[in-house]
């Protein structure tokens, strides 16, 4: 009986993928991520008849942020990769390289913005000017990526936290 359970707890083999390829990936998803967020908001304007930027601007926040949450869970769900991820070859699975559930994938996503919210929300806390915000930011990500040489697996914190890996794919043959 105790076979079963000591093949389960093993973990196969995966490759966490550099961290320059991880940036590059991120870099992509952010132009991506422009025009998911241009379409929610032109919908969420359309639909409420927003005249201009201050009107229902929180439900507009909200909206976006319910945008993101379903754009990211439902591609890490269905098949573990966005289109970014695809073309760098990259993929979202769990601690034992399975597959991600939505709750561990909205985890992940919730846990992802540890790499903007603390920066920013020392903003208004601190009342920085812009420039100084922009320079907290800046360190702030570039401690956050280099966190991943800490890391045994070389994962980020926020997979670290959310019980999932980045793991580098091989190309698919013809």
């Amino acid at each position: 009986m105790s076979a079963p359970a000591a093949i389960t707890d093993t973990v196969p083999p995966m490759r966490a993928p550099a961290l320059r390829r991880r940036l590059a990936t991120m870099v992509y998803e952010g132009v991506i991520l422009f025009g998911v967020v241009f379409i929610a908001g032109y919908l969420f304007s359309t639909l409420t008849q927003q005249r201009n930027g201050l009107t229902h601007h929180d439900w507009l926040m909200s909206w976006i942020g319910l945008v993101l949450a379903a754009y990211f869970v439902y591609f890490w769900t269905h098949g573990g990769q966005t289109l970014p991820m695809k073309t760098w070859r990259l993929k979202v699975v769990d601690a034992h390289g399975q597959p991600v559930r939505p709750a561990r994938a909205l985890a992940r996503h919730a846990l992802a913005w540890l790499w903007f919210l603390p920066p920013l929300a020392l903003h208004p806390l601190l009342s920085l000017a812009v420039p100084q915000t922009l320079a907290v930011f800046a360190v702030w990500v570039v401690l956050w990526a280099a966190a991943v040489w800490l890391d045994p697996a070389r994962q980020f914190l926020h997979d670290r936290l959310a019980g999932t890996r980045i793991v580098a794919v091989q190309p698919a043959t013809k």
